[in-house]
Formats: C-alpha cells, sequence, structure tokens
C-alpha cells in the first residue's frame, strides 16, 4: 500500500504527459467511489434477489404465467448480481494494483495501457490492443 507521502508513478503512452498528483488522487478516488457503489448495488440486488426466492416459493397454486414472470424476473437479477460481483471484482483488483505502485501497464504484454484509457476505465488492467485480441477470442 502506498503512503501518503509516497510518490505513485504511472506509465503513460508516448505522446502523453505524465499523470499530475490531482489526476492520479482523481483516479484513486473514482476507484474507491466504485467499490462503494457496487458494494451498495450488490447488497440491494441481494435483497431482491431473497424476496424472488421467497416469492417463488409462496402459494402452490399459483398461475403459471406468475410463476414464469417471477422465475424471470429471478434470472435477470442473478444477472445483475454476478455483473455487479465482477465490475467489483475489477475495481478491487485496479485499487490493488494503484497502492502497490503496479497500476497502469498492462497485465499481458506489460506495456503501459494509456493515460486517456485509465481516466475513462479506471478498472482497465490491458491495453487496448490486448483487450481487443481478448474479445475475439
Amino acid at each position: 500500500m502506498t503512503q501518503p507521502d509516497q510518490q505513485v508513478v504511472v506509465p503513460v503512452l508516448d505522446g502523453e504527459d505524465p499523470w499530475t498528483d490531482e489526476e492520479l488522487a482523481e483516479v484513486r478516488e473514482d476507484l474507491v467511489f466504485d467499490i462503494q457503489r457496487m458494494e451498495r448495488a450488490i447488497a440491494t440486488a441481494e435483497r431482491e434477489l431473497a424476496r424472488l426466492f421467497d416469492e417463488g416459493t409462496e402459494g402452490a397454486g399459483r398461475d403459471p404465467a406468475d410463476v414464469g414472470s417471477t422465475n424471470f424476473e429471478r434470472d435477470q437479477e442473478m444477472s445483475l448480481v454476478q455483473n455487479a460481483r465482477d465490475l467489483l471484482d475489477q475495481a478491487q483488483n485496479a485499487l490493488r494494483l494503484f497502492d502497490a505502485g503496479q497500476y497502469g501497464s498492462c497485465e499481458v504484454c506489460g506495456q503501459p495501457i494509456g493515460k486517456d484509457r485509465l481516466m475513462v476505465f479506471p478498472r482497465a488492467t490491458m491495453c487496448v490492443t490486448c483487450k481487443q485480441r481478448e474479445e475475439r477470442r
């Protein structure tokens, strides 16, 4: 974990300006905010999911359309929870890398991810080229 007086150095692509202390503080703040937001979203979605599971077990003579609708809602909610957990994992990983002084390098090729990419998507752990390659698979 970085200390308050320890300088964090994040690599940049050729032609990009170096990171300022203010920009780095903003990126870290964004990551912390994302983590808190995802944790709240997961808690809310899990409460809704619990409600849907409880609903699905009530009343043996329920209309099949209602059961189907509840099952659909439950599947949607489970998908949202999993997506939020994935985003939370990404944000937590990026914050760990940031605090360890390893933020900003592609986890695949080791090259800089790029300042512009990280400012827009602070959870990024791959450069654009490696991410595109991964998505084509």
